[in-house]
């Protein structure tokens, strides 16, 4: 086990690949020290006990993150080793999720534990799913659940190469896939206000959860993947 640093006070972990409609989708977690030492785990990956006291090192876990609908299912194991952490989701879960106890709903601005050192903002427009998505300040770095895709081709084999080349899901011009990006079509006008957000940050890098993150030129790689939104 072993987390990545990608600025300071921020890491990520890449986590095994789970199936998703017949496709192998890597996972990947990202850790935020805040200025008061607090740790903020954002879409928690398959727990296991090594990764959990590296995280532990870090600071106090006091936050459990998870940005959609669909990235819970390791949730419940890093509540059980954190029981002090406060959970959080975005709108949907709790119902999918009654399993789960949240603390508390994502939504267009940052909670007050983390705001100083993190910002956000509500993906919303879509009538399948709300993103919540995130901004770590000091390093100005974008981390994203599954709004925007970005796999590397060698990734795919047969068939789906040609799947994820239609989905639009490909680096290095990865995007939201072509069905959640269809889900949009009445709430267009929501996205764009949500995308102004997000471009008025600025980010340098962007942490995506499932292909290759975007260091150096995050503004730029934004623009181009969200050009379907116009």
């Amino acid at each position: 086990m072993s987390l990545i640093a990608i600025a300071e006070n921020l890491w990520i972990y890449n986590g095994e690949a789970v199936p998703y409609f017949g496709l192998a989708y890597t996972t990947r977690m990202t850790v935020v020290r805040l200025s008061n030492g607090d740790i903020l785990v954002h879409s928690p990956t398959r727990y296991d006990d090594a990764l959990a006291r590296e995280v532990a090192e870090l600071g106090p876990v006091k936050y459990l993150v998870t940005p959609n609908k669909l990235h819970h299912l390791f949730l419940p194991q890093w509540m059980e080793r954190f029981p002090d952490a406060a959970c959080y989701g975005t709108p949907g879960l709790q119902e999918k999720r009654k399993d789960i106890s949240f603390d508390g709903l994502l939504g267009e601005n940052p909670e007050p534990g983390w705001e100083k050192d993190v910002d956000q903002t509500l993906f919303r427009g879509s009538f399948a799913m709300k993103e919540a998505v995130f901004f770590h300040r000091s390093s100005r770095t974008l981390i994203l659940g599954d709004l925007i895709e970005n796999f590397r081709m060698d990734h795919f084999h047969g068939w789906r190469r040609w799947v994820a080349l239609l989905t639009g899901i490909v680096a290095p011009h990865g995007k939201t896939p072509i069905d959640w990006r269809l889900t949009f079509i009445f709430g267009r006008s929501k996205a764009r206000a949500a995308l102004r957000k997000m471009q008025a940050w600025r980010p340098d890098n962007i942490i995506i959860a499932h292909g290759e993150c975007v260091i150096g030129h995050g503004s730029e790689f934004l623009a181009r993947s969200f050009s379907w939104l116009k």
